[in-house]
């Protein structure tokens, strides 16, 4: 392993539990190990995972859990209601932009939802002719109207009607077990993240997509996909340069994987997303696997912040050459 400093030189895997900075590594072990085990996440687990994403990638802003909630279920206590308690409607990704932002929670529906590309693609009303032909996208994204209609088609998309709100929340203010968990942070960090998703499976993190599929044929394709694991791969991602709130949660939610997404024009102008952000998502049965891999390729030498390689000797200005050489005849 790679040894850049004395701290992590400390940090190391040789079975010997005495030094400070070992044991506190073993005890980290023990709490993704606990976290693994869990059958189903509770909220107290997701409070574990800020606690190593925290320690790991030292995101610039919250870490989010976000979850679909159905018809007729309650909104989570302490969930801001924009309509209700703001009197202004939002969007999706603005929605997440403020949870991951201010630190709040928020749930919207077809209320709050004035994009009308996000509230058909999360069901919360209903497709239309214009909307299928992607009359949004042409002129805008797409040169022709049969492009415009494949993007369109391509578009992630619950079923209308399955679920009523989608609800977003910082890991570390959780009222509610969560379907997917987000992070928003550099390549870098985005890079530690997919090492820590392959890090105990390995595999090829893959999907057949079909648009506008049920959640029935993304279970199947899921479960094809995770037979992969064993034989080495990578994660795979689509997008289609906008509508990334539906790449982060509807894609990850269909297919059961993580996924590494790119902000749309959208989230930049709406969500406040910065040109130097990518965004990590995966389904949060995933944690305890997330927190094992990290830990593990951080005892591996993969680090954040990366560990680059100063320790060398460099090579001053030709004047500042000269200038040492003649601080040295002076004290001769």
């Amino acid at each position: 392993m790679w040894e850049f400093g004395d701290d992590r030189s400390a940090d190391r895997a040789d079975g010997s539990w005495g030094h400070p900075a070992v044991a506190a590594r073993v005890r980290r072990s023990i709490v993704a190990r606990q976290i693994a085990a869990a059958a189903t996440p509770e909220v107290d687990t997701f409070r574990l995972l800020d606690e190593a994403l925290s320690r790991y990638l030292r995101p610039e802003t919250f870490p989010l859990g976000i979850r679909m909630l159905s018809p007729g279920e309650p909104v989570p206590e302490g969930v801001r209601i924009p309509s209700r308690d703001d009197g202004e409607r939002w969007i999706v990704c603005q929605s997440i932009g403020i949870a991951r932002r201010y630190g709040w929670s928020v749930a919207v529906g077809k209320e709050e939802v004035i994009c009308p590309l996000a509230a058909v693609s999360f069901g919360f009303r209903p497709s239309s002719a214009r909307d299928d032909a992607g009359e949004a996208a042409l002129g805008m994204y797409c040169s022709d109207a049969d492009a415009a209609a494949a993007l369109e088609a391509a578009t992630w998309r619950f079923e209308t009607g399955r679920f009523e709100r989608l609800c977003v929340a910082p890991l570390a203010k959780l009222t509610f077990e969560t379907h997917v968990v987000a992070v928003y942070g550099n390549s870098a960090q985005a890079m530690r993240l997919v090492n820590a998703a392959l890090h105990a499976r390995g595999g090829r993190i893959a999907r057949s997509r079909r648009p506008h599929c049920t959640l029935a044929a993304a279970a199947s394709r899921a479960r094809r996909a995770a037979a992969l694991h064993a034989r080495g791969g990578r994660i795979e991602s689509s997008s289609g340069g906008r509508l990334d709130c539906a790449e982060l949660v509807i894609q990850t939610m269909q297919t059961g994987e993580p996924k590494v997404v790119l902000p749309c024009n959208g989230d930049r102008i709406f969500g406040m997303a910065q040109d130097s952000e990518m965004a990590f998502a995966f389904p949060a049965d995933r944690a305890g696997e997330i927190v094992s891999g990290l830990e593990a390729t951080h005892r591996g030498g993969v680090r954040f912040p990366i560990p680059v390689a100063m320790r060398f000797t460099v090579t001053m200005p030709p004047k500042y050459q000269e200038l040492l050489a003649s601080l040295d005849d002076a004290g001769s």
